[in-house]
């Protein structure tokens, strides 16, 4: 027995004393402020060392570089010591051992020392992990799920298995930091349904929490561009998170943000004007070429003159040092300018032949884009992406990469098209997508136009490969059986061969498939039905009527646009009240989702369709809305700038004209006289030709005036007065004699020139020739504008007449007599 005492007090002293001891080295390892350190005790200790020391020695590795800047970070030097390589043995051996969280810190850790994404370790790792899968907490899950994530497994079957235990946990994740990275992660492995569920949960969680870090917004704008969605709830929730850390916001985050919005086509002026604040005040403090190139992307389209003008000095000066990456973002960001800088364009051109070879497929088609559309002038630079092109083109087995190219080789000045392109064409066409087809063909009828086919028959196979690609087009929508994959297809598709060839069967296809019209695809139906500018009763009547059924369902970024179409289209539905006051009440009830110039628009299209809600005209002119709207007008890309003001003159006007018990008052006087007088003065050949039948009826060129700008500042090709016996009525002033010779230059009367009080009696007549952009596709319905402009001119006391381009052009008024007949008609209202 006594002997039996001593060997159990040995064998316990001799635990406690290991106890002890590892305690000791636990804690040392923890305590460690350099690698260095990390790294003699593992030498020192390597018979030691538990499963759970190695993992906290590789955590530690890992957060003794999370503390230094990127640049000071020695994550080279920490996988080439030789008892880092020891630490990975030992964890490959114990994995099996470790504790389920300590497997997934571990994994990730070696990932952020940029360990290779399939090294034994991380294989290991990740089997052993996706074995306990169903018990790690949701934490650890979400960890786990971005190592997968960074591994580039997006779509490997353990991806599966974490969505599918997301989905049956999704219910109980209440941190929108642990949700924000699964949603991530798993983007790619999810269902419509599963996908909706995720937004829905990661909305409820940005409502709740008053404080939500900025970079979890940034990982549900990653999450809607990888599904590629835009989705306006979580945009706007993730865009209000973004202004309040306007502190904290650096370059990286600013520039990060700006290229998400614009792939997911979002944008806001108010984080604009706070990105350009924020940069503007340290402008120099950018003099390395990643920041600087960030800088040049996010300042460049709303800087102001002066810094526009030292962005551009500087870009030339640091135009050696820039990577091919940082290259392509100048280039882009110079084409959004609208720049052709020819020094700045010369060095990045001279720059770029030593980054050719870097680029792949898409970015040298994107390349090349950019060059032509700013006029690079180098042929040597053209030759060489003409022959990587070529390269790429003939090993293509991607249609859409075909279609591109093919696109692309088009724009090229000069270019003399070798046949093997029309036979990868040919051989690629069946695959093809709508989109890339309308490629094809643009390419096809370019060359064919300017004769750039020269090998025998080349015409003659030009015109057969049209043939047969209008025949894909038209076999690829009969088999479309599902309006949202077509809708989604429509997206990308324009330009003329779709509109002559397509347009008519497509619109035939959407009526087809008119039941499978729901509240989440009526936003895409109506941007296909605006862009093809088609009036089809049934399709608007099916948009209007479930609109109304799910108003609430609908977000009122939604409802603008669709209200956009009935506007622009001048189109009433069944039940016109009923919708126009259910969307005017669901907008005017969330007027907050709307930014400044926004609401402008929105106020612009209502009052087109002859609706103009107290609320949203108070708002909207009101001095310090006005001058809030000048502020971010400074940021806003110029067509959308001249748009707005453009808009707001307009419904100025309107607001003026039918609502004069709002006392708002017209103050776009200068604006119109300065566009007006800016805007070209040439006679075109037609006014020429009407202006002398004019006078030919009226019995002189003193009884009618050509472009004349009305009160309100309306601009119409003729007018002329009739005294109540019909006779013609002559101006004081009067206008420059008519002549012969081509491109005449005559007067242009700004409002109240020449205008005086009319005899009792007498009339004003306002005669407008409307061409076909005043009308539907194939039509004779007048659009919302031309109907809006005959409506004010009635109530400016002008009787319209409006000859369509399809009457005078007609076959009927072939001659000259015919065509002095139906003026004559028209001016004296003779039935």
């Amino acid at each position: 027995m006594p002997a039996l005492r001593q060997a159990c007090l040995f064998t316990l002293r001799h635990y406690q004393a290991r106890t002890l001891s590892s305690d000791l080295l636990l804690s040392q390892i923890n305590s460690c402020t350099h690698e260095d350190e990390v790294f003699n005790l593992v030498g020192r200790n390597k018979a030691r060392l538990s499963e759970k020391h190695v993992g906290i020695a590789l955590n530690v590795l890992w957060q003794l570089q999370k503390k230094r800047p990127l640049l000071l970070r020695t994550s080279d030097y920490i996988r080439n010591h030789s008892q880092f390589l020891t630490l990975c043995i030992l964890a490959e051996n114990k994995v099996e051992h470790m504790e389920d969280e300590a497997i997934v810190d571990t994994l990730y850790s070696i990932l952020r020392l940029n360990v290779e994404d399939h090294s034994s370790l991380a294989e290991v790792l990740v089997t052993e992990a996706w074995k306990r899968l169903e018990r790690l907490s949701l934490p650890a899950l979400s960890k786990f799920a971005l190592c997968l994530y960074k591994q580039r497994r997006h779509c490997s079957p353990v991806t599966g298995k974490v969505a599918h235990i997301v989905d049956m946990k999704l219910d109980s994740i209440q941190d929108i930091r642990i949700l924000s990275v699964l949603m991530i992660s798993i983007s790619d492995v999810i269902s419509q349904r599963f996908r909706d569920r995720l937004l829905h949960k990661a909305g409820q969680l940005l409502e709740e929490k008053d404080e939500v870090h900025f970079n979890y917004a940034k990982r549900i704008l990653r999450f809607l561009q990888n599904v590629k969605l835009r989705y306006h709830p979580l945009l706007e929730k993730c865009n209000k998170i973004f202004l309040k850390s306007a502190s904290h916001l650096d370059i990286y985050s600013i520039s990060l943000i700006l290229g998400l919005y614009e792939q997911l086509g979002f944008d806001n002026a108010e984080f604009r004007l706070l990105a350009k604040q924020l940069l503007s005040e340290n402008i120099d403090v950018y003099y390395d070429p990643e920041t600087f190139a960030k800088l040049f992307f996010i300042l460049g389209p709303m800087a102001g003159s002066k810094v526009r003008e030292r962005l551009l000095v500087t870009a030339v000066h640091m135009a050696e040092e820039f990577s091919s990456h940082q290259v392509l973002v100048i280039l882009k960001t110079m084409q959004k300018m609208k720049c052709r800088n020819s020094h700045l364009l010369k060095k990045m051109a001279s720059v770029l032949h030593k980054h050719l070879d870097s680029y792949h497929v898409i970015q040298l088609v994107k390349l090349t884009q950019y060059l032509v559309v700013l006029r690079c002038h180098d042929l040597e630079l053209f030759a060489k992406l003409k022959m990587l092109l070529l390269g790429f083109l003939k090993s293509s087995v991607i249609p859409a990469d075909t279609a591109a190219i093919i696109r692309v080789l088009a724009m090229l000045p000069s270019f003399q098209v070798e046949e093997v392109i029309i036979n990868k064409a040919a051989a690629v066409l069946p695959q093809c997508k709508l989109h890339h087809l309308n490629c094809i063909a643009t390419a096809l009828v370019k060359w064919n136009h300017y004769d750039q086919l020269h090998w025998q028959n080349s015409s003659e196979l030009c015109v057969k490969l049209l043939q047969k690609l209008n025949d894909c087009g038209f076999q690829r929508l009969q088999k479309a059986n599902n309006l949202n994959l077509l809708l989604e297809e429509l997206t990308h598709v324009n330009g003329e061969w779709f509109e002559e060839v397509l347009s008519e069967e497509t619109v035939a296809m959407c009526q087809r498939l008119i039941d499978q019209i729901t509240w989440a695809n009526v936003l895409e139906l109506s941007f296909f039905l605006i862009k093809t500018n088609h009036r089809c009763p049934s399709l608007l009547d099916r948009i209007a009527s479930v609109t109304v059924e799910n108003i609430d369902k609908i977000h009122p970024f939604e409802i603008y646009f669709i209200l956009f179409l009935f506007s622009a289209l001048n189109y009433e539905p069944p039940a016109n009240e009923e919708f126009f006051e259910s969307c005017i009440q669901h907008l005017t009830s969330n007027l907050s989702c709307f930014g400044t110039h926004r609401l402008v628009l929105l106020g612009h299209v209502l009052a087109v369709a002859g609706y103009f809600p107290p609320v949203l005209m108070t708002r909207i002119f009101n001095v310090s809305f006005l001058s809030k709207l000048d502020a971010q007008l400074e940021v806003l890309p110029d067509i959308l700038k001249q748009r707005v003001r453009l808009c707001l003159m307009k419904l100025n006007r309107a607001v003026c004209l039918e609502c004069p018990e709002f006392h708002i008052p017209w103050f776009h006087e200068h604006y119109c006289q300065r566009v007006f007088c800016n805007s070209s003065s040439q006679i075109n050949p037609l006014r020429q030709h009407v202006h002398r039948m004019l006078t030919e009826i009226l019995g002189g060129s003193h009884y009618a005036r050509m472009s004349v700008l009305t009160p309100y500042c309306y601009e119409i090709d003729f007018e002329c007065v009739l005294d109540e016996n019909k006779k013609p009525l002559s101006y004081v002033a009067q206008n420059t004699p008519l002549d012969d010779v081509e491109g005449i230059h005559l007067t242009r009367d700004i409002k109240d020139k020449g205008r005086k009080a009319l005899p009792p009696g007498a009339q004003r007549i306002a005669l407008e020739f409307l061409d076909s952009k005043a009308f539907s596709k194939d039509s004779h319905h007048l659009k919302g504008e031309s109907a809006l402009k005959k409506r004010h001119l009635e109530m400016l006391g002008y009787r319209v007449v409006q000859i369509p381009h399809f009457e005078w052009n007609s076959m009927v008024l072939s001659t000259k007599g015919e065509q002095l007949e139906y003026l004559r008609r028209h001016l004296y209202g003779i039935q």
